[in-house]
């Protein structure tokens, strides 16, 4: 028999209890004036998504939203993570949409009716098609632009926001996006994957200095880690669970906490890199 399910008393004090959501995958992006992303055209790409299926309609959190927060309420949760939707705010990426900011200022405030803490992440993956259509991640005027769309979004919802994350998970944004081709936008290509891969983290500096600006705190980043096993203790399978290393977990903290990056992932990525690269390293760290 398995073991009972641990009462909530026996949790540490000050544990929060909580959901989490993404825009485009609960929102529906049909309504309020949202604009296209690059999601869009990933799944409209046949092949990619099973059953063609879109974000659209998605669980119709915009109008169900009053619904889930009770949902969440029940259940005795403490915080509800949710994220905002670039395309929803600034449709081509630079104009705002104000349907949008009020869909997540009523958002928020039906978090804290409720009694539960709202957890923002400004960005998961949701990026503009019109700022796609311009490089989006390859395009070092997209870390800019992502900065625009951080301080307006705080500047509407900061002031009720328990914590802040600039972005969800970088590597999938730009390795497993631009190199492997697993999500939008569906490259395998080591030159946009560099500069993703780059442009990512330079974006997340530069998001943090407007926020630090602004008098934001309890600001960070979500970044997720995997294993990296060799196949064996051959000298060619720990390089490359090495190179895996480098590239999944250690590029993405180190450039944060260390202002470098790994020499295991330099040694094939360096070449493919924006010019002067390393001139960004401070705002990144």
């Amino acid at each position: 028999m398995a073991d009972p399910i641990p009462p909530r008393a026996t949790f540490p004090p000050g544990f929060l209890f909580g959901a989490a959501t993404a825009a485009y995958q609960v929102e529906g992006t049909r309504f309020g004036g949202c604009g296209p992303s690059h999601w869009d055209t990933f799944a409209a790409t046949p092949g990619n998504v099973v059953r063609a299926e879109d974000g659209a309609t998605a669980c119709d959190h915009y109008h169900r939203w009053p619904e889930d927060l009770d949902l969440a309420a029940r259940a005795h949760m403490d915080a509800w993570r949710f994220s905002t939707n670039w395309s929803r705010v600034m449709p081509d990426g630079m104009t705002v949409n104000p349907e949008g900011l009020d869909f997540y200022d009523r958002l928020v405030d039906g978090m804290l009716t409720r009694g539960l803490k709202p957890f923002l992440t400004l960005y998961h993956w949701d990026l503009p098609a019109a700022l796609a259509d311009l490089g989006g991640w390859r395009n070092r005027d997209t870390c800019a632009r992502f900065a625009d769309f951080a301080e307006i979004v705080t500047r509407r919802i900061g002031d009720r926001i328990a914590a802040t994350a600039t972005i969800n998970e970088p590597w999938c944004v730009a390795w497993l996006s631009h190199f492997l081709g697993a999500h939008a936008p569906g490259l395998r290509d080591i030159r946009a994957a560099a500069r993703a891969m780059h442009h990512i983290l330079l974006a997340h500096g530069m998001a943090m200095e407007r926020l630090h600006g602004l008098g934001q705190r309890d600001l960070g980043i979500v970044l997720n880690f995997d294993r990296a096993v060799p196949a064996s203790d051959a000298p060619a399978d720990l390089a490359a669970a090495a190179r895996q290393d480098a590239i999944f977990n250690r590029w993405f903290i180190e450039a944060i906490t260390k202002g470098a990056y790994p020499a295991e992932a330099l040694e094939g990525l360096a070449p493919h890199l924006p010019q002067g690269w390393q001139n960004d390293m401070a705002v990144i760290r």
